[in-house]
């Protein structure tokens, strides 16, 4: 006879067990006859890392430098293309492209907390300093 177990009743634990099983899926007895236990190897278990989830965000706001004095600004997003003034030297200039951005911020979407970080970045999947939140860093549309 072919020592494949043929389905029923496991011998250890009485639950009943489809055919062709080498071990009891309640109590894990051997089922097959033709096999011993040194022979058969039962792989550790081994859970799989849970996969981050990664949230995509864009600049809320720019950190700039203004082309007159050279002192960082803090501009939101909703100025872009539209003239504004430096709180430093009150010089007026047009917050586009060709300003000097040195980083920008927005909130993690993950906790709330707001993030800075240099435009370098942009583009790239970080990690939240402050609750290790996957991100990805998008660039505006």
């Amino acid at each position: 006879m072919n020592g494949a177990w043929p389905g029923g009743p496991c011998p250890q634990c009485g639950d009943d067990m489809p055919a062709r099983l080498v071990h009891c899926r309640t109590c894990r007895a051997l089922l097959n006859n033709e096999l011993s236990e040194d022979s058969v190897e039962v792989p550790m278990f081994s859970p799989l890392p849970e996969i981050a989830v990664i949230a995509a965000v864009s600049p809320k706001g720019h950190y700039v430098l203004c082309p007159g004095c050279k002192e960082e600004l803090r501009i939101h997003t909703k100025y872009r293309g539209l003239k504004v003034q430096c709180k430093h030297c009150s010089q007026p200039f047009t917050y586009n492209a060709a300003v000097e951005v040195k980083a920008f911020y927005t909130p993690c979407p993950h906790c709330g907390s707001e993030l800075r970080a240099g435009s370098k970045y942009m583009g790239h999947k970080v990690v939240c300093k402050h609750c290790s939140g996957h991100i990805q860093l998008m660039s505006e549309g």
